[in-house]
């Protein structure tokens, strides 16, 4: 018999199932995960905090079968922002500069000017994600970073991750980007890749730096 183990974090706990080679859920675990909300419309987590709920749930549900038949692990996860300097250490996303705090949640709101403006430049790649961008989309909340963090994030910055790419990183070391949260959330096309003029438009032409490596 073959296994397969599915992660998914979600926004307040993350979820594994061990699943047999006919599609049977043979066994399912569950770990609540840490939210802070510092102010209104500021939502962060702990990538350090999630990786672990990770190992805890895939260690409870690994019991159910032999790993020597496991064939593969899938990640899901909301389009979080994870934030990591050139060392992949966890990097501060908040005024206080607690790293342990690295994530910008999907549902965190703090980039609505950024997002606005944004939107007012009508760029041509605005199309790959419905016309308008939201606040809870990677390019504003890279922006505020930059705005109202330089120093203390933007500056020692060295990886954004979307958080189910953070977690396939973590699990293999590759740094590999999913086409899916590049496409939907970061306005990478699959067919001509990034948009240099986009990153420049709104002033993130830093991020084009190296072969677009941050991102």
């Amino acid at each position: 018999m073959k296994y397969y183990m599915g992660i998914d974090v979600g926004t307040a706990s993350v979820r594994a199932a061990l699943v047999d080679q006919h599609g049977k859920v043979l066994v399912q675990a569950e770990q609540p995960i840490q939210i802070w909300n510092p102010q209104p419309d500021y939502y962060e987590q702990s990538s350090a905090d999630i990786w672990a709920a990770c190992c805890t749930v895939s260690k409870r549900i690994s019991q159910a079968a032999n790993l020597c038949y496991l064939r593969g692990i899938g990640f899901d996860a909301t389009c979080s922002l994870v934030v990591l300097d050139e060392k992949f250490e966890p990097l501060a996303v908040n005024a206080e500069g607690v790293n342990s705090r690295n994530i910008i949640m999907w549902m965190d709101h703090r980039a609505v000017d950024q997002v606005d403006r944004i939107n007012q430049t009508k760029h041509h790649v605005l199309k790959y994600v419905g016309g308008v961008m939201s606040p809870e989309m990677q390019p504003p909340k890279l922006l505020w970073l930059k705005e109202k963090l330089r120093d203390i994030c933007w500056e020692k910055a060295g990886h954004f991750f979307d958080l189910p790419d953070f977690l396939s990183w973590k699990a293999t070391g590759a740094t590999t980007r999913s086409l899916c949260t590049l496409v939907c959330k970061w306005t990478y096309s699959a067919e001509s890749g990034w948009s240099d003029c986009f990153w420049k438009r709104i002033g993130l032409g830093d991020l084009t730096d190296n072969n677009h490596s941050k991102i």
